[in-house]
Protein backbone atom coordinates (compact mmCIF):
# COMPACT_ATOMS: atom_id res chain seq x y z
CA UNK A 1 0.00 0.00 0.00
CA UNK A 2 2.67 2.14 0.67
CA UNK A 3 4.29 1.66 -3.18
CA UNK A 4 0.59 3.15 -4.28
CA UNK A 5 0.28 5.82 -1.37
CA UNK A 6 3.98 6.96 -2.93
CA UNK A 7 2.74 6.47 -6.70
CA UNK A 8 -0.64 9.00 -6.37
CA UNK A 9 1.36 11.37 -4.47
CA UNK A 10 3.77 11.93 -7.20
CA UNK A 11 3.42 14.64 -9.76
CA UNK A 12 2.60 11.74 -12.52
CA UNK A 13 0.43 9.96 -10.10
CA UNK A 14 -1.47 13.70 -9.16
CA UNK A 15 -1.77 14.26 -13.07
CA UNK A 16 -2.88 10.91 -13.76
CA UNK A 17 -5.92 11.26 -11.19
CA UNK A 18 -6.77 14.73 -12.78
CA UNK A 19 -6.88 12.75 -15.85
CA UNK A 20 -9.17 10.21 -15.23
CA UNK A 21 -11.31 12.49 -13.18
CA UNK A 22 -11.49 14.68 -15.66
CA UNK A 23 -12.51 12.80 -18.55
CA UNK A 24 -14.71 10.71 -15.97
CA UNK A 25 -16.84 14.36 -15.48
CA UNK A 26 -16.43 15.09 -19.29
CA UNK A 27 -18.50 11.60 -19.88
CA UNK A 28 -20.98 12.67 -17.17
CA UNK A 29 -21.43 16.11 -18.97
CA UNK A 30 -21.94 14.08 -22.01
CA UNK A 31 -24.93 11.95 -20.22
CA UNK A 32 -26.13 14.78 -18.67
CA UNK A 33 -26.38 17.08 -21.46
CA UNK A 34 -28.22 14.45 -23.75
CA UNK A 35 -31.33 13.86 -20.86
CA UNK A 36 -31.16 17.70 -20.23
CA UNK A 37 -31.52 18.13 -24.25
CA UNK A 38 -35.56 15.98 -23.84
CA UNK A 39 -36.92 19.53 -22.05
CA UNK A 40 -37.01 20.22 -26.13
CA UNK A 41 -39.62 17.71 -26.20
CA UNK A 42 -41.74 19.38 -23.78
CA UNK A 43 -42.72 18.95 -19.79
CA UNK A 44 -43.65 15.20 -20.62
CA UNK A 45 -40.58 14.61 -21.70
CA UNK A 46 -38.48 16.03 -19.45
CA UNK A 47 -40.47 14.82 -16.49
CA UNK A 48 -40.49 11.19 -17.61
CA UNK A 49 -36.29 11.70 -17.95
CA UNK A 50 -36.46 12.86 -14.70
CA UNK A 51 -39.00 9.75 -13.38
CA UNK A 52 -36.92 7.11 -14.70
CA UNK A 53 -33.07 8.18 -13.15
CA UNK A 54 -35.26 8.24 -9.76
CA UNK A 55 -36.63 4.64 -10.65
CA UNK A 56 -32.83 3.85 -10.61
CA UNK A 57 -32.42 4.39 -6.99
CA UNK A 58 -29.60 2.92 -5.37
CA UNK A 59 -27.62 3.01 -8.40
CA UNK A 60 -28.32 6.83 -9.08
CA UNK A 61 -26.77 7.18 -5.26
CA UNK A 62 -23.99 4.99 -6.03
CA UNK A 63 -22.84 7.44 -9.02
CA UNK A 64 -23.49 10.40 -6.42
CA UNK A 65 -20.89 8.66 -4.46
CA UNK A 66 -18.50 8.28 -6.79
CA UNK A 67 -18.96 11.60 -8.84
CA UNK A 68 -18.51 12.95 -5.01
CA UNK A 69 -15.31 11.50 -4.63
CA UNK A 70 -14.38 12.05 -8.03
CA UNK A 71 -14.94 15.77 -7.15
CA UNK A 72 -12.94 15.87 -4.03
CA UNK A 73 -9.62 14.23 -5.59
CA UNK A 74 -10.21 16.76 -8.76
CA UNK A 75 -10.16 19.71 -6.56
CA UNK A 76 -7.44 19.34 -3.99
CA UNK A 77 -5.70 17.32 -6.29
CA UNK A 78 -5.99 20.29 -8.91
CA UNK A 79 -5.24 22.74 -6.11
CA UNK A 80 -2.12 21.01 -4.87
CA UNK A 81 -0.30 20.80 -8.25
CA UNK A 82 -1.38 24.76 -8.53
CA UNK A 83 0.52 25.41 -5.63
CA UNK A 84 3.54 23.19 -6.08
CA UNK A 85 3.82 25.39 -9.44
CA UNK A 86 3.63 28.48 -7.97
CA UNK A 87 6.36 27.51 -5.22
CA UNK A 88 8.51 26.06 -8.06
CA UNK A 89 8.12 29.24 -9.79
CA UNK A 90 7.38 32.28 -7.19
CA UNK A 91 8.48 34.88 -9.31
CA UNK A 92 7.30 36.27 -13.10
CA UNK A 93 9.46 36.44 -16.16
CA UNK A 94 10.17 40.29 -17.14
CA UNK A 95 8.58 38.91 -20.62
CA UNK A 96 5.25 36.83 -20.74
CA UNK A 97 5.14 34.94 -23.52
CA UNK A 98 3.06 32.22 -24.99
CA UNK A 99 4.50 28.99 -24.94
CA UNK A 100 3.83 26.31 -27.71
CA UNK A 101 0.00 24.89 -27.00
CA UNK A 102 -0.74 27.29 -24.51
CA UNK A 103 -3.95 28.93 -24.46
CA UNK A 104 -6.30 30.48 -22.87
CA UNK A 105 -7.80 27.34 -21.29
CA UNK A 106 -4.46 26.23 -20.09
CA UNK A 107 -3.28 29.46 -18.84
CA UNK A 108 -6.58 29.46 -16.77
CA UNK A 109 -7.34 25.99 -15.41
CA UNK A 110 -7.16 26.96 -11.83
CA UNK A 111 -9.25 29.92 -11.81
CA UNK A 112 -12.17 28.09 -14.62
CA UNK A 113 -11.82 25.04 -12.30
CA UNK A 114 -13.26 27.45 -8.90
CA UNK A 115 -15.63 29.25 -10.54
CA UNK A 116 -16.90 25.77 -11.74
CA UNK A 117 -16.75 24.59 -8.42
CA UNK A 118 -18.85 27.85 -7.20
CA UNK A 119 -21.38 26.90 -9.66
CA UNK A 120 -21.58 22.99 -9.27
CA UNK A 121 -22.83 24.38 -5.67
CA UNK A 122 -24.88 26.80 -6.33
CA UNK A 123 -26.47 24.56 -9.09
CA UNK A 124 -27.37 21.46 -6.43
CA UNK A 125 -28.69 23.74 -3.81
CA UNK A 126 -31.21 25.20 -6.76
CA UNK A 127 -31.71 21.94 -8.49
CA UNK A 128 -30.72 18.72 -6.74
CA UNK A 129 -31.10 20.02 -2.81
CA UNK A 130 -34.75 21.70 -3.40
CA UNK A 131 -38.12 20.45 -1.94
CA UNK A 132 -39.58 18.26 -4.78
CA UNK A 133 -42.63 17.23 -3.34
CA UNK A 134 -45.93 18.61 -5.19
CA UNK A 135 -43.93 19.64 -7.86
CA UNK A 136 -42.22 18.43 -11.17
CA UNK A 137 -39.12 19.03 -12.23
CA UNK A 138 -39.81 21.05 -15.16
CA UNK A 139 -41.36 23.33 -12.89
CA UNK A 140 -38.70 23.85 -11.06
CA UNK A 141 -36.34 24.26 -13.73
CA UNK A 142 -38.16 26.70 -15.66
CA UNK A 143 -39.61 28.70 -12.73
CA UNK A 144 -35.53 29.19 -11.97
CA UNK A 145 -35.22 30.14 -15.24
CA UNK A 146 -38.12 32.92 -15.44
CA UNK A 147 -35.45 34.87 -13.51
CA UNK A 148 -33.02 36.87 -16.50
CA UNK A 149 -30.49 36.77 -13.99
CA UNK A 150 -30.30 33.07 -13.52
CA UNK A 151 -30.35 33.16 -17.52
CA UNK A 152 -27.23 35.33 -17.51
CA UNK A 153 -25.48 33.42 -14.59
CA UNK A 154 -25.82 29.97 -16.03
CA UNK A 155 -24.72 31.38 -19.31
CA UNK A 156 -21.77 32.76 -18.07
CA UNK A 157 -20.71 29.56 -16.33
CA UNK A 158 -21.65 27.32 -19.68
CA UNK A 159 -18.60 29.57 -21.11
CA UNK A 160 -16.25 28.85 -18.40
CA UNK A 161 -16.82 24.97 -18.48
CA UNK A 162 -16.94 25.58 -22.46
CA UNK A 163 -12.97 27.21 -21.43
CA UNK A 164 -12.03 24.47 -18.69
CA UNK A 165 -13.00 21.27 -20.90
CA UNK A 166 -11.12 22.71 -24.45
CA UNK A 167 -7.75 22.41 -22.51
CA UNK A 168 -8.81 19.74 -20.03
CA UNK A 169 -9.83 17.24 -22.24
CA UNK A 170 -7.07 16.62 -24.69
CA UNK A 171 -4.72 17.82 -21.76
CA UNK A 172 -6.33 14.62 -19.72
CA UNK A 173 -5.12 12.31 -23.22
CA UNK A 174 -1.74 13.91 -23.25
CA UNK A 175 -1.15 12.84 -19.83
CA UNK A 176 -2.58 8.89 -20.35
CA UNK A 177 -0.35 8.79 -22.60
CA UNK A 178 -1.19 9.84 -26.13
CA UNK A 179 0.69 12.26 -26.80
CA UNK A 180 2.05 11.20 -30.18
CA UNK A 181 1.91 13.64 -33.10
CA UNK A 182 -0.46 11.82 -35.34
CA UNK A 183 -3.01 11.67 -32.64
CA UNK A 184 -3.05 14.74 -30.44
CA UNK A 185 -3.95 17.25 -33.17
CA UNK A 186 -7.14 14.27 -33.68
CA UNK A 187 -7.91 14.70 -29.61
CA UNK A 188 -7.33 18.43 -29.58
CA UNK A 189 -9.60 19.79 -32.26
CA UNK A 190 -11.96 16.84 -30.44
CA UNK A 191 -11.28 19.23 -27.49
CA UNK A 192 -12.42 22.15 -29.34
CA UNK A 193 -15.37 20.27 -30.51
CA UNK A 194 -16.82 18.64 -27.17
CA UNK A 195 -16.24 21.88 -25.41
CA UNK A 196 -18.42 23.99 -27.67
CA UNK A 197 -20.65 20.62 -27.68
CA UNK A 198 -20.65 21.62 -23.89
CA UNK A 199 -21.23 25.29 -23.84
CA UNK A 200 -23.53 25.64 -26.32
CA UNK A 201 -25.72 22.80 -25.34
CA UNK A 202 -25.72 23.59 -22.11
CA UNK A 203 -25.72 27.57 -22.42
CA UNK A 204 -28.95 27.36 -24.91
CA UNK A 205 -31.12 25.48 -22.47
CA UNK A 206 -31.80 28.25 -19.76
CA UNK A 207 -32.84 30.97 -23.26
CA UNK A 208 -34.87 28.89 -24.29
CA UNK A 209 -36.95 28.64 -21.31
CA UNK A 210 -36.65 31.76 -20.46
CA UNK A 211 -38.12 32.55 -23.93
CA UNK A 212 -41.21 30.19 -23.47
CA UNK A 213 -42.05 32.33 -20.33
Amino acid sequence: MNWLKQTLWSSIGKKLMMAITGLSFCAFLAGHLAGNLTIYGGKDAFNSYAQHLHSLGPLITLAELILLAFAIIHVVTGLTLFYQNLRARPGRYTVNKRGGGRTIGSATMPYTGLVLLVFIIFHLINFHFVDKSNTTIYQIVSAAFENPLYVITYVLAMIVVALHVSHGFWSAFQTLGANHLKYMSFFMVLSIIFSLVVGFGFGLLPIYLWSLG
